[in-house]
C-alpha cells in the first residue's frame, strides 16, 4: 500500500513527494529510483524536520499506526493513515479528538469508499427495504511472500480485524443503523503463527433495526479459493450481490485487485422476479483506487472538509471488530455501547 500510495504522489497535481520512510532500505531505495530519487529518511523525526512536508501517508503495520499518527498531528501535519486506524478504541477516539483539536486532517484508508462499484453496491442496499441480511468474505489462498506478509500482520492482528473494518464499514454504511452486539469464531490452522493467534476468523453482527451482517476471512497457504468471494445483500425487496472478479480467476484469491474488483452487480427484484445486470467491467484498477483516496485527501485539506463522521465511522468500525475478536477469545457475544 506504501508504495500505490506513494506512486499516487507522483501522479497527482497538487502534491510534491518530499520523503520516503521504510524499515526496508533495499525497497526504499528502489522506490525512490522510480519515482526521481525522492530523499530517503531513517525517522519520522528526521523526514519532518528535513523536507518541510505539509502531509504525511503512514501505511506501515497497524501496531504502529497510532504511535506515528499522534507525532505527526503534533508536529502539525495532515496524516492519511491506512486503516485500521489505532490498535485499540481509546488511542482511535484520541486520534479522533487530537484531529479536531489540531484543525489538521486525518484520513483513514477505507478504500472501497472510492470504488464506484463499491459506492452503487452500497446505494442499492440500501433500495432493499429493511431489515438487511449482509453476507460477506474474503478468505486469501497465500503462500510465499504474501503468507509472509500475513504472518507479520498477525503479529499484532488476526484478518477480522485487519480486513474486517472494510466490511463492517459497508455494512454500517448500508444500515445506518446502530450496531448492537457482535459475536465471532476463530480457529488456529498453523503452527507458523502465534499460539495466541488465529489465521481464520467469523463475525455475525446484529443492527438496531433487525439487520445481520457476518464477514469471514482466512489467510493462508491451507485457505480455499471455492467460495472464498461473497459479497451478497438481501432485504424484503430482493437482493445484490457481486459477481466473482475476474482478476481474482486469473491471478488467485491472495491478488490484490480481487480484493476490490467485481466484473458486475446483479440485482434481483422481488416483486417481479426480474434479475438486473449492471456493469463494472470498466472499474478502476488498484493503483488508479490509491489514486483516487489521496486526491480525495488533497481535497479534504484544500476546501476544509469536516471529517469527524469519516473519523467516527472509522472508530466504530474498529470498535466492532476488536470486539468480535475478544468473542473469539472469549466465547461471549459482545454487547456495544
Amino acid at each position: 500500500m506504501g508504495s500505490s500510495h506513494a506512486r499516487a504522489y507522483t501522479q497527482l497535481q497538487g502534491f510534491d513527494l518530499v520523503g520516503l520512510l521504510d524499515r526496508s532500505k533495499e525497497r526504499a531505495q528502489k522506490l525512490s529510483t522510480e519515482l526521481g530519487n525522492v530523499p530517503l529518511y531513517s525517522s519520522l523525526k528526521e523526514a519532518v524536520a528535513s523536507s518541510r512536508a505539509d502531509a504525511v501517508a503512514i501505511c506501515t503495520y497497524p501496531e504502529t499506526h497510532y504511535e506515528l499518527t499522534l507525532q505527526s498531528l503534533l508536529a502539525g501535519l495532515h496524516v492519511f493513515v491506512e486503516k485500521p486506524i489505532a490498535g485499540t478504541v481509546r488511542e482511535a477516539e484520541e486520534i479522533a479528538l487530537l484531529a479536531e483539536e489540531k484543525k489538521n486532517k486525518v484520513v483513514v484508508g477505507y478504500i472501497l469508499r472510492h470504488h464506484p462499484a463499491w459506492q452503487r453496491f452500497v446505494e442499492e442496499a440500501r433500495q432493499l427495504g429493511a431489515p438487511l441480511v449482509m453476507r460477506m468474505n474474503l478468505n486469501q489462498q497465500s503462500s510465499g511472500s504474501e503468507w509472509e506478509v500475513h504472518k507479520s500482520l498477525m503479529r499484532s492482528m488476526s484478518p477480522i480485524v485487519d480486513c474486517g473494518v472494510h466490511y463492517v464499514d459497508i455494512m454500517c454504511q448500508m444500515t445506518r443503523s446502530k450496531p448492537l452486539r457482535v459475536q465471532a469464531i476463530g480457529a488456529r490452522l498453523s503452527d507458523e503463527i502465534d499460539k495466541a493467534m488465529y489465521n481464520y476468523g467469523q463475525l455475525q453482527l446484529v443492527f438496531e433495526n433487525g439487520s445481520v451482517g457476518w464477514y469471514e476471512a482466512g489467510w493462508g497457504p491451507m485457505m480455499s479459493e471455492v467460495a472464498y468471494f461473497v459479497k451478497d445483500v438481501i432485504g424484503p425487496l430482493g437482493c445484490i450481490s457481486m459477481a466473482e472478479p475476474q482478476a481474482a480467476k486469473e491471478g488467485g484469491s491472495a491478488d490484490i485487485d480481487s480484493h476490490t474488483k467485481t466484473s458486475r452487480l446483479i440485482k434481483h427484484d422481488a416483486a417481479s422476479g426480474k434479475n438486473i445486470v449492471i456493469d463494472c467491467s470498466d472499474e478502476p484498477n488498484h493503483q488508479e483506487l490509491c489514486n483516487r483516496e489521496q486526491a480525495y485527501f488533497l481535497r479534504s485539506i484544500r476546501h476544509n472538509l469536516d471529517l469527524r463522521e469519516h473519523l467516527a465511522d472509522a472508530v466504530n468500525s474498529l470498535r466492532i471488530v476488536l470486539a468480535a475478536d475478544e468473542s473469539v477469545k472469549t466465547g461471549n457475544i459482545i454487547h456495544l455501547p
